[in-house]
């Protein structure tokens, strides 16, 4: 009997070894190669979906390829769309990742199910049969177009599939699924990759898109070889904190379309609902007038937002004041206390100081600043920022207030939600007809110029 061949592989990038290392040599990481055996199978098979007669590639000008421009599926979820650039891609392979619970299976099986003239094909690796339906009852939707397959071998998936021949097929999740080409555990590096290849080669030759779930590690990049991530199409990531209601489904990598685009959801008991105007729901409705709360107008991708902003400042209890962030970076948070001590001679240096984003966004917009000095501010002398107010700008080391890039789109945001007056860049200004818009627009060059007329400082 033949010997088994055996090759090591690196669990964080997916590197290969013909012998165990300590330090992979690809990416640095200790102690992270592991030894599984690797069996091919025949190359020359013929997978169950392929067509024999159908002609083999041949090479084409590229000005001889047609392309149809609104062969896209349209999803019944606007945010889904926007993030996958305008629909699904024909013969895509779509890649979801994300924390334990964060909804992943829940975004693709209400996808499923509402897509009533679309036949979608989901095979479930980690749920039987009965706790989908108990799922989908939950929710509250019925389909005659969704078939679901609990399955953990990917041949009888693809077997299933030709039989079906769905337009859609959904896999949950590409962690659970094995081969019998490849002798390694299941969730193994070589058995997620050469699972994805087959996938990816699925999708390709029959032009269906395929969406692919997927497990994160401890450090919430997507789980298995890295190579993975550069195989599919596109790849999303399904973020937030379980704890809150609220869902981003952020775009890291499309080749079909933007990746700047970002989905914002809201967790509830029926399901995944879709929050058209995010903008809403990041500002808290307030009950008179209340210190050390600003309103700053950021972008997430190419959506503007306004976001409220919350800080506290009080005299330290212990010898070394706190320096506390949530959803903001704590080190841009102490340059800019620098900026209010040494410019506008602000003492903060015995105080505790506290900062955080409502709604449990995560934000690392410069155009912030300008809302979180002014937050601050308030916080120390007690005096609230006018809830009709809000800001866009960036604040310089020499106190100075620069331009930030798209701003008329985050005043038109602003004049939308009602707010009266917007706290600008005067370097943002030239060339924009401010008349058009309708809020107040005030521009400064420096803080202390914007403090004087918000503090009367």
């Amino acid at each position: 009997m033949a010997k088994a061949k055996t090759t090591f592989y690196c669990q964080n990038c997916g590197a290969n070894s013909a012998k165990w290392v300590g330090k992979c040599p690809a990416c640095g990481e200790w102690n992270t190669y592991v030894e599984e055996i690797v069996t091919k199978g025949s190359s020359t098979e013929k997978e169950v979906w392929e067509d024999a007669s159908a002609p083999r590639n041949q090479p084409r000008k590229i000005q001889d390829v047609v392309y149809d421009e609104h062969q896209r599926i349209k999803t019944p979820t606007g945010e889904l769309n926007r993030t996958l650039g305008g629909g699904i891609v024909p013969g895509s392979l779509v890649l979801i990742g994300g924390e334990p619970g964060i909804g992943k299976s829940t975004l693709l099986l209400q996808m499923a199910i509402r897509m009533k003239t679309t036949k979608v094909l989901y095979a479930s690796g980690e749920e039987s049969l009965d706790q989908i339906r108990m799922r989908a009852e939950r929710i509250g939707i019925q389909a005659e177009n969704c078939f679901l397959l609990a399955e953990t071998s990917l041949a009888n998936i693809l077997n299933h599939a030709a039989q079906l021949k769905p337009e859609i097929l959904i896999i949950d999740s590409i962690q659970t699924l094995h081969t019998e080409t490849i002798e390694a555990s299941v969730g193994s590096i070589s058995q997620v990759r050469e699972c994805a290849g087959k996938l990816m080669k699925y999708a390709k030759q029959t032009n269906v898109p395929v969406f692919l779930i997927g497990h994160v590690n401890k450090d919430g990049a997507i789980a298995g070889p890295k190579v993975l991530e550069h195989m599919v199409d596109t790849v999303l990531q399904f973020e937030g904190d379980r704890h809150l209601s609220y869902r981003i489904l952020r775009t890291s990598k499309n080749r079909f379309g933007s990746t700047s685009e970002i989905g914002i959801y809201e967790m509830r008991e029926t399901g995944l609902r879709e929050v058209t105007n995010p903008s809403e729901v990041l500002i808290s409705p307030r009950d008179g007038f209340l210190s050390g709360v600003g309103i700053g107008a950021t972008l997430e991708g190419n959506r503007p937002l306004l976001i409220e902003v919350q800080a506290l400042v009080s005299p330290a209890t212990y010898g070394t004041p706190q320096r506390s962030t949530t959803g903001f970076d704590g080190k841009r948070l102490n340059m800019l206390l620098a900026v209010l001590e040494k410019r506008l001679g602000i003492r903060l240096s015995a105080q505790d100081i506290f900062l955080n984003l409502a709604g449990g966004i995560k934000v690392n917009d410069p155009a912030l600043d300008l809302t979180i000095c002014a937050a601050v501010f308030s916080s120390f002398d007690d005096i609230a920022i006018p809830s009709s107010i809000c800001f866009a700008a960036e604040v310089g080391l020499g106190g100075e207030i620069r331009a930030v890039n798209r701003i008329e789109s985050r005043i038109t945001e602003a004049a939308k939600l009602g707010f009266k007056q917007i706290y600008l860049s005067k370097y943002n200004v030239k060339g924009i007809d401010t008349s058009k818009f309708d809020i107040e627009v005030k521009a400064f060059t420096r803080l202390s110029e914007a403090f004087e007329v918000l503090f009367a400082r």
